[in-house]
This record gives C-alpha cells, sequence and structure tokens, in this order.
C-alpha cells in the first residue's frame, strides 16, 4: 500500500507541474511587437522585436536573450517557421514579404512578395514546405490566405474571410486550420493535393476574447493564444476543449513547442513584453518534424 501511494504521489507531482506557466525572460526585454516565436533545431527560441523593432531575438532555454539579426530597411517581423532544410522564414507584415534566413550565414533574402496582401501575419508550414500565410485587414475586420510554394510563387487560396491570424497545418498534412481574431472564430480547410484548400469547415467558435497564434502538437491538438483573456486553449482535433493555461499576462500573442523533449509551450506576452513557458504532455509538431529531419 505504501508502495502504491508513493507511485501515486510521484506521478501527481510530475502531472502537478503541467498546463502551469512560468515566465522564460524578464518584461521589458522585447517591445510591444513581440511576436514569433519559433524554436530552432538548437532547441533556442526565436522570436521578433528584441530589445528594439526588427531585429529577431535569440533566447535560450534558461531566458538569456541576443539579438540574432536586424531585418533591412522597415522590414518588421511577425510570424516565423523554420523548414526542413534549417531556414527560417519570417512574416513581413511592414513589406508585404515573406523574408528567408540562413541560420549559419545570417543572410537575409526575400523569398516571397505580394503587393496585394495586406500583410503576411502569421505562417504554417506543411510537411512537404508549403508556406500558408494569414492576411488580415484589420481595418475592414476581413481577412484572406495565401499559399508559397517552395519556389516563392503566391497564391491566393482563400479570400472573403474575417480577420485572419493564427494559422496551422495538421500533422498529417491534410487540413490547414486558421482562426479570425475579430469574429472568434476557428475555421478547418481540406489541403487539396495541389495545396489548394478545401471544405471550409467552422470547428469552434467563442462568445468572447480574441485570438492570435495557434500550434499543433503531435496529437492535432491545437494550442491558440486568447488575446485580451490572457490564456491558451487547448481544442482537440474535433473542436473540443481539453485545457486553458494562465499566461500570466492578458495579451498572449503567440506561441511554440520546443525543450530538450519537444512539451515546452513558449508565449510571447505583450502586456509584461516576456516569454512565458509551461510544460504539456505531448511533444509539439514543429518539434516531432525537428527530430525526423535529423
Amino acid at each position: 500500500m505504501l508502495i502504491i501511494t508513493a507511485i501515486l504521489g510521484s506521478l501527481l507531482a510530475q502531472t502537478g507541474d503541467l498546463f502551469v506557466a512560468k515566465p522564460l525572460t524578464q518584461p521589458k526585454q522585447f517591445t510591444p511587437g513581440i511576436e514569433g516565436p519559433q524554436c530552432g533545431r538548437d532547441g533556442s527560441i526565436y522570436a521578433v522585436n528584441f530589445e528594439k523593432n526588427q531585429t529577431i531575438g535569440k533566447i535560450s532555454p534558461e531566458g538569456k536573450g541576443e539579438v540574432f539579426v536586424t531585418l533591412p530597411g522597415k522590414s518588421t517581423g511577425n510570424g516565423i517557421v523554420f523548414d526542413r532544410q534549417g531556414r527560417m522564414y519570417v512574416a513581413d507584415y511592414v513589406e508585404h514579404k515573406v523574408l528567408r534566413i540562413d541560420m549559419k550565414t545570417k543572410k537575409i533574402e526575400v523569398f516571397a512578395h505580394e503587393e496585394s496582401m495586406s500583410q503576411p501575419n502569421d505562417l504554417a508550414i506543411a510537411p512537404n514546405d508549403t508556406l500558408y500565410a494569414s492576411d488580415p485587414a484589420w481595418e475592414k475586420n476581413s481577412g484572406q490566405i495565401w499559399k508559397i510554394d517552395t519556389a516563392g510563387k503566391v497564391t491566393r487560396v482563400a479570400a472573403d474571410m474575417g480577420t485572419t491570424n493564427g494559422i496551422e497545418v495538421s500533422p498529417d498534412g491534410k487540413t490547414l486550420y486558421v482562426n479570425e481574431s475579430a469574429q472568434r472564430n476557428v475555421w478547418s480547410f481540406s489541403i487539396q493535393p495541389d495545396g489548394t484548400l478545401a471544405n471550409k469547415h467552422l470547428l469552434k467558435q467563442f462568445p468572447d476574447h480574441g485570438f492570435d497564434g495557434m500550434r499543433c502538437d503531435v496529437q492535432g491538438n491545437l494550442y491558440i493564444t486568447r488575446y485580451g483573456k490572457g490564456t491558451v486553449v487547448v481544442l482537440s482535433p474535433e473542436g473540443k476543449e481539453l485545457h486553458e493555461i494562465d499566461v500570466l499576462g492578458k495579451n498572449p500573442s503567440n506561441l511554440c513547442f520546443g525543450g530538450p523533449d519537444g512539451r515546452t509551450v513558449y508565449v510571447t506576452e505583450v502586456e509584461h513584453t516576456r516569454l512565458v513557458q509551461f510544460r504539456v504532455d505531448q511533444p509539439g509538431l514543429a518539434w516531432k518534424r525537428w527530430q525526423d529531419s535529423k
């Protein structure tokens, strides 16, 4: 009986640390434009607007930060993803571009440019390295979605939407999820063989507060930042609410998975301009792809 009690106590201690946020960086190390974030193959967390706007910061798992690169001209980053080769893609919402950065040389190049975008806001990447970009027009409460192939060709794949923001591809590469911040909807689309979208389906509508970033774990559960509510909500692939985590500030902008086992979620939080972190029960999809590409 004592042995069983000890085992149960140990398990409770381990699970008790799940879904509980704590700060990673000090307040005000980032500007109010803190966004991104994404974990590199080396375990570092990359997020935009570290110390000043137009930068990309590199943060260690212990919370130590430095400027990784400064973007050229007026370019200012928002969402970040990595491809299977380890190259970084940054949504440059000011210049209507998607930038690509070589992680070894730090060379920055324009990968895609589309003047008819309101802005490339957040990015998702499919297993074949096709990018999808959300494109909100905040002043009109409208938005659209763009597909960007591996050659940098830009194609609009969804129009006449609300304020498209967080965006993600399912683990099997067959479903694209996008949320609308103002309308508080989470939509799913079937990804066709040519990368276009079909079968638009309302996965979940929320009664209050906004959305921002969105990422999947390996089981296909969606982690969504609730901007204004100060939480991250976890939805099953069927739209069932599984968890809601207080992230210690009312305006979480985006999130990513990392850590040695892929089970640490890092959240960019605007109110205190810092990164927070919490542990979860399943590894993140992007982290799993890093392991598969080794």
